[in-house]
């Protein structure tokens, strides 16, 4: 075919094209063969697989096949056949090739499933008078026998032979179209391209957009890394468009269409069910990976600790009316359901600070009106539960979309840096409980002494215990009892070596203390092992994803050879409530009058306002654009979920559980997907996340079978968990634009991030916005961990006033930059932008006219 060609544009005699034949015809020569075997004439050969690009060669796609040795095929097939050979399986005539039996497995792994080759071949010859040059487009692609290292398709070939004398030059020659293969706009020209002229344009673009370095100004020996970002290359197919991204007329817009009201009753959660009830069972079978069971390992260990945290803190708060047996349970059954049947079921169910804060507020309440606690808040919760359902059947979470990156920022970053400072101050706290004794006296050490002896003024709970079991307390052998039989007989320890739990243990605290770094440093280790430069690619990657849960098995076996006494996770061991004097079925009315349930209105629309914010908020940073969510999400769905079991739960007597911010954050990046197609040096790119509903089910699942084997779970530390609740704070802060804004105030404008904000918006501008969040963010932290945390929603409900605010202070095109744009603000530029539209098109410019009508063709 090339020979062809050249046959009718010069004079190509017999003798000369059976040689350049022959020539082209000679076996290739690979960097895996023997070096000593070179190929006869032809100086070079470059390979570069172009990317997949969908809709511009979807003729034939590569599959994926086995093959152990060559056969030969059987050609009586017919065309649209499959044939398998050599680990492909392609669509199109049957082929006699031979297996290419030195394929190289590891190059042919880091090549993305549909890839062709764009084959560059350069030589001189010495009978040649003049060059000859070929750029060839194969419809379809076709697989040429050992022309490649590994079996791909071939879709273009670039041949360019010449006389002596000159190699130098082709080998640049050679070297410069395989660069202009390698990018993406000449992909679209080198597939549609028409003619020769087509081509030359397309070229002529790629030069006027590459950068040249002066050889003086660079070692070539040098090797440049490629970088972790590239930017997107639309702009240059629009033609009339700067070149930089200063043209950001069309603004993407905040909210999708999950968030838009229909108008019907229950539109907005009917138009939820029908978009997620096609991937429901998809979202089971994209659970069975290895990613998924490190995921849900690691998750679990880190949802239990806050859950029984909680419940502690609430049975102390309601005198054990709901404590940790409850807490489980009730994670444990909303997790499932709303696992099951939410729009997004990466969201992590668990509770919140202002839900304790009304807890003990309600408590209080009722202990001094002489109420019932549990019935007051089964009403409560039941109102509760109405309201968030006549949310759902109004619409209202389309009200999301007024939450832009400011508001979710200033909450994510809260809530983080509450998790970091809960945990240091939980380690801190040991302090307490396991003191260091410091300035010790050496010379009287065996004056120290710790014993057992009866309480001189005892509890009534110890009275009632003691009658109980028939224990006389003048006939016990006190100074001889061990400390189990000490503390189960409720005695007191007494002695210079006693500690606030029994006889003093040493080195208690340093050992959380390196327990606890341990585990945070070891985690981040691990996690970034992916990125190391040992062993295999697949062992990285494993390590990477179970970093989490190699860390705690890690620390555990620690702590068991060490022998320390350092605290340990507790678990209920027994499935009963807490109190004998209640039961799993509460009446909502009990002995309170009649008018309770009326007056539950009040605090029910303040519990309203709590649950919607956390979910909505939560669910918003879940279903950000960045995480490239292909299953969409249900905003509406997840508030019904929501909404029908916080309404079981205060039936049951069980706490109320809403999105978990941090732990929900924690889950989407433990489930990230990245190419595991890349080149060899090359950044590995974001695709997604992994979209399933198994590691969420299973958490829940298993934590309400955590009854069955305390055996084990009291072997973990407490020290690792607060190590585990430092790693997910501090890497839920990865990310967040508000922490990178922070850092620029002490950094030198030559010294900072190319961000892209940066270029578009004055660095005053910037530190405006960052300290306008700042003191938000201070304004929440004082809030929440004051008396007055119960209104903490309503102050974040407050950010988005806030923000509405300071659409006087910016500009609409500083704000696209830093943040989302407002709902009205993306109506107005859309008005303002079409009527611009109009205004272009009715000027009779043919020129402008042509290019908007490019650009309208190009975002198709």
């Amino acid at each position: 075919m090339i020979l062809g060609q050249q046959e009718q544009s010069t004079e190509f005699d017999e003798h000369m094209r059976a040689k350049v034949r022959e020539v082209l015809m000679k076996k290739h020569h690979h960097q895996d063969e023997n070096k000593g075997k070179k190929l006869f004439n032809i100086a070079h050969f470059f390979a570069d697989e172009s990317k997949k690009l969908p809709d511009l060669h979807a003729l034939d796609k590569p599959g994926e096949g086995s093959c152990r040795a060559a056969a030969p095929l059987d050609c009586s097939w017919q065309r649209g056949s499959t044939v398998k050979f050599c680990g492909l399986c392609f669509w199109g005539n049957c082929l006699r090739i031979a297996c290419c039996a030195q394929a190289e497995p590891r190059f042919l792994k880091k090549i993305p499933a549909g890839a062709e080759v764009s084959n560059v071949l350069v030589g001189e010859l010495d009978f040649l008078q003049q060059p000859i040059v070929a750029f060839v487009r194969l419809t379809p692609a076709v697989l040429l026998s050992g022309m490649t290292e590994v079996p791909i398709p071939t879709r273009f070939l670039f041949v360019l032979l010449g006389p002596e004398g000159k190699g130098h030059q082709y080998h640049e020659i050679g070297r410069s179209m395989a660069t202009v293969m390698t990018d993406e706009v000449f992909h679209n020209v080198a597939y549609k391209a028409q003619n020769r002229a087509d081509l030359v344009a397309g070229v002529d673009e790629f030069l006027d957009q590459v950068t040249v370095l002066p050889p003086g100004e660079w070692d070539p020996s040098i090797r440049i890394e490629p970088p972790k970002n590239v930017p997107s290359q639309q702009k240059r197919t629009m033609p009339g468009a700067p070149n930089d991204s200063a043209s950001h007329s069309e603004l993407e817009k905040h909210s999708g269409p999950e968030l838009e009201r229909t108008g019907r009753l229950f539109g907005g959660l009917i138009r939820d069910v029908k978009r997620k009830a096609p991937w429901f069972w998809s979202d089971f079978r994209d659970g069975l990976r290895l990613q998924c069971l490190a995921s849900f390992l690691f998750l679990y260990c880190a949802c239990m600790s806050p859950i029984i945290t909680f419940g502690g803190l609430l049975g102390e708060a309601t005198d054990g009316h709901i404590s940790a047996m409850e807490s489980l349970l009730g994670a444990s059954m909303t997790g499932v359901v709303y696992s099951l049947f939410a729009g997004q079921p990466l969201t992590i169910l668990g509770s919140t600070g202002p839900v304790l804060v009304f807890e003990k507020i309600l408590y209080k309440f009722c202990k001094e009106y002489a109420l019932s606690y549990l019935s007051l808040r089964a009403c409560i919760g039941l109102w509760t539960a109405f309201f968030c359902v006549v949310l759902v059947a109004t619409d209202a979470s389309s009200l999301v979309c007024y939450i832009t990156r400011f508001t979710e920022e200033a909450f994510a970053s809260l809530i983080c840096l509450i998790f970091i400072y809960e945990a240091l101050e939980k380690l801190s706290h040991l302090r307490e409980i396991y003191p260091v004794h410091m300035h010790s006296k050496l010379d009287l050490l065996t004056t120290y002494y710790c014993k057992c002896e009866a309480p001189t003024h005892p509890s009534n709970k110890t009275l009632r215990f003691w009658e109980s079991n028939k224990i006389n307390v003048f006939g016990v052998a006190w100074e001889n009892l061990t400390v189990t039989e000490c503390r189960y007989l409720h005695g007191v320890f007494q002695g210079p070596a006693c500690g606030h739990n029994g006889p003093y243990a040493p080195n208690v605290l340093f050992w959380c203390c390196i327990l606890f770094f341990s585990t945070f440093v070891l985690s981040s280790f691990l996690k970034q092992f992916k990125t190391s430069r040992y062993f295999p690619t697949r062992v990285r990657s494993t390590v990477s994803d179970f970093a989490v849960f190699l860390t705690i098995v890690i620390m555990v076996l620690m702590d068991f050879l060490v022998g320390i006494p350092s605290p340990k996770l507790h678990v209920p061991h027994m499935f009963k409530p807490t109190r004998d004097d209640r039961g799993w079925f509460i009446n909502p009315i009990g002995p309170n009058p009649w008018w309770t349930v009326l007056a539950a209105l009040i605090p029910a629309l303040l519990c309203t306002i709590l649950i919607f914010m956390d979910q909505q908020i939560t669910a918003v940073i879940v279903n950000r654009k960045e995480h490239r969510l292909k299953k969409g999400c249900g905003y509406h769905l997840d508030l019904f979920i929501v909404a029908v079991m916080l309404g079981v739960c205060s039936v049951m007597g069980l706490p109320w559980f809403v999105a978990a911010t941090v732990l929900s954050i924690t889950h989407v990046n433990s489930l990230k997907v990245e190419s595991k197609c890349s080149a060899p040096g090359e950044q590995p790119k974001f695709l997604g996340l992994q979209e399933q509903r198994v590691t969420g089910l299973m958490i829940f699942v298993l934590m309400g079978c955590s009854v069955f084997f305390t055996s084990l779970l009291k072997l973990i530390p407490m020290p690792v968990l607060y190590g585990i609740f430092l790693y997910m704070g501090v890497s839920s802060l990865r990310g967040i634009q508000f922490f990178d804004r922070l850092k620029l105030f002490c950094m030198p404008a030559k010294h900072q991030p190319d961000f892209l904000y940066l270029r578009h918006v004055p660095l005053r501008k910037v530190h405006l916005f960052t300290v306008i969040q700042l003191v938000c963010l201070v304004l929440l932290w004082a809030i929440k961990v004051s008396r007055a945390a119960i209104i903490f929603p309503m102050m974040v409900l407050a950010l988005v006033f806030v923000r509405k605010m300071m659409d006087f202070c910016f500009l609409k095109r500083e704000l696209s930059f830093l943040d989302d744009l407002m709902p009205e603000g993306e109506l107005l530029d859309s008005a303002k932008n079409e009527a611009k539209r109009e205004k272009v098109t009715l000027a009779g410019c043919w020129g402008i006219t042509l290019s908007l009508t490019l650009e309208w063709r190009y975002n198709l």
